[in-house]
C-alpha cells in the first residue's frame, strides 16, 4: 500500500463532516494494524492535519454563537456574542443565597 499524499489546503475536505469522516477512516485503518510502518506514519500525519482542521472549524463556529437575551418591542430577537471563557475559579459578583435563607414562599411543600 502506498503512503497517501500529505494533507494540504488544496486536497483537504471542504466541510467539517467530510474531515471527520476521513479522520474516522484513518483511525480505523491505523487500528486494524494492516498498514506498514511508513504507511501508518503517513496516515497518522494526515490524521493530525485533519484534526487541526476540525479544531479550527469548531473554534470558528464557537465564535459565531450568540446568546439570545430576549426580544425587543418589535418582537425581534436581541442577542449578544457568546463568551466562551471558563468561569471556574472566578468569584461571582453577587453570592447566591443558600437554600436555608430562602423565604417560605419558595420552599416546596408536600401536597398531602
Amino acid at each position: 500500500m502506498s503512503t497517501p499524499a500529505p494533507t494540504s489546503p488544496a486536497n483537504q475536505p471542504s466541510t467539517f463532516e467530510q474531515s471527520l469522516t476521513q479522520l474516522q477512516k484513518i483511525v480505523t485503518d491505523l487500528e486494524n494494524g494492516t498498514l506498514g510502518l511508513e504507511d501508518s506514519l503517513g496516515r497518522f500525519e494526515q490524521g493530525v492535519g485533519l484534526l487541526k482542521s476540525c479544531y479550527q472549524i469548531l473554534e470558528q463556529a464557537e465564535q459565531r454563537i450568540e446568546v439570545l437575551t430576549g426580544f425587543d418591542e418589535a418582537g425581534q430577537p436581541r442577542t449578544v456574542p457568546f463568551d466562551a471563557t471558563a468561569t471556574i475559579g472566578q468569584t461571582a459578583a453577587a453570592p447566591r443565597k443558600s437554600p436555608s435563607k430562602r423565604s417560605s414562599k419558595t420552599m416546596f411543600t408536600d401536597p398531602e
